[in-house]
């Protein structure tokens, strides 16, 4: 018997689960607000406007943890070229944000270069704010989509996946770094002004887009592990799992695989697309291979297949690569590549199997 959407959605989690849910949705919608606009900031207690916009950065990057670890933790597909949909969703507000820093009649300099004295076609429907939020789903959801239906219907899967999804990523780098494709080629997308009227350089429009990540983080957590605590969910870690034994059941992994698949893709989109406005910034770089295997090691520091440990995971390794960078920036790289050795070597499970390491240790 089917059980009402209501009951499944109580079922997601403990009653304990989810008053620390409701206890952090009220940490960032209330009482970050209330530390940064109502206190002194003298006070020990006062949370200044560059912190919240930080954070909401570490947001906009653990949506995309989040995602990745929906498709590599749940389905066992290794992707280290979700850095292309993050990016794709931050350049289509990007041409949001580009469109309404521009003067009437006048187009940026980049366009110029070109030869051109308007916009190319495919700027123009940008102009349009909800044309812009409906595209920050459907491009990177059509870029996944025709990819993983060709990768998954040629059964290309493990380490051969994982290198022509890096491959992908490369593409789209160069690609964009290319000045006549029309989209600022080396230095991409920048000085954004203003979003629904509303200037991005202010500190309340910052905090705002912040409480947007938040909410966006816990409505992507929901949907999330709705997905993967459903009967959907279990067949997508049977694919996992076994995926010669699921076909042979007579079910298809081609369709389970692309939809989650096609789900995180646009999930890193909206990632991207809240990541720009706070950042003020999005070029082809954000498209490198480094950043796609950097978010591998998110989930895999915090644990895979939890939901919970690659937000955990995203949010340690971006602390630290902030402090570290800061007083030595160096030596990040040297911390990353450590991190990765030591999550494999004595982390299995990541942080969040780390009690359970530990109290298997102590049975012994």
């Amino acid at each position: 018997m089917r059980q009402p959407f209501v009951m499944r959605l109580a079922r997601l989690h403990s009653g304990f689960g989810w008053a620390v849910l409701l206890l952090l949705t009220a940490l960032a919608l209330v009482v970050v607000p209330l530390l940064n606009q109502f206190v002194t900031p003298d006070s020990a207690l006062y949370i200044p406007d560059w912190l919240v916009t930080l954070t909401g950065r570490f947001l906009c990057l653990a949506l995309v943890a989040l995602a990745l670890d929906l498709i590599w933790g749940y389905t066992g597909i290794l992707s280290l070229g979700h850095g292309a949909f993050f990016a794709l969703g931050g350049y289509v507000m990007g041409m949001h944000l580009t469109h309404n820093r521009m003067e009437t009649g006048t187009i940026p300099n980049f366009i110029q270069f070109l030869g051109r004295d308007d916009w190319p076609w495919f700027w123009v429907p940008f102009q349009s704010f909800w044309f812009t939020a409906v595209m920050v789903f459907l491009v990177p959801g059509a870029l996944a989509l025709v990819f993983g239906f060709f990768a998954f219907r040629s059964r290309v899967r493990g380490v051969y996946f994982a290198i022509i999804t890096q491959a992908l990523t490369f593409a789209s780098m160069l690609f964009f770094y290319r000045t006549e494709t029309g989209f600022g080629g080396n230095t991409g997308l920048t000085d954004f002004r203003e979003l629904l009227g509303f200037s991005v350089r202010e500190a309340d429009t910052r905090l705002v887009l912040f409480m947007l990540s938040a909410v966006a983080v816990m409505l992507s957590y929901l949907l999330c592990r709705y997905i993967v605590t459903s009967k959907l969910g279990r067949v997508l870690v049977a694919i996992r799992d076994a995926e010669s034994r699921v076909r042979f059941t007579g079910y298809n992994p081609l369709r389970y695989k692309l939809f989650v698949w096609t789900v995180s893709a646009m999930l890193c989109g909206l990632a991207g697309a809240l990541y720009v406005p706070q950042t003020g910034v999005i070029n082809p770089g954000e498209m490198a291979p480094a950043n796609s295997i950097e978010m591998a090691v998110w989930v895999a520091l915090g644990g895979r297949g939890t939901l919970v440990g690659a937000l955990v995971g995203a949010g340690t390794v971006n602390g630290l690569k902030t402090w570290i960078t800061a007083a030595y920036p160096d030596l990040w790289l040297f911390v990353l590549g450590g991190l990765f050795i030591a999550v494999t070597l004595f982390l299995p499970k990541g942080l969040m199997g780390l009690r359970q390491q530990m109290a298997g240790r102590s049975k012994q």
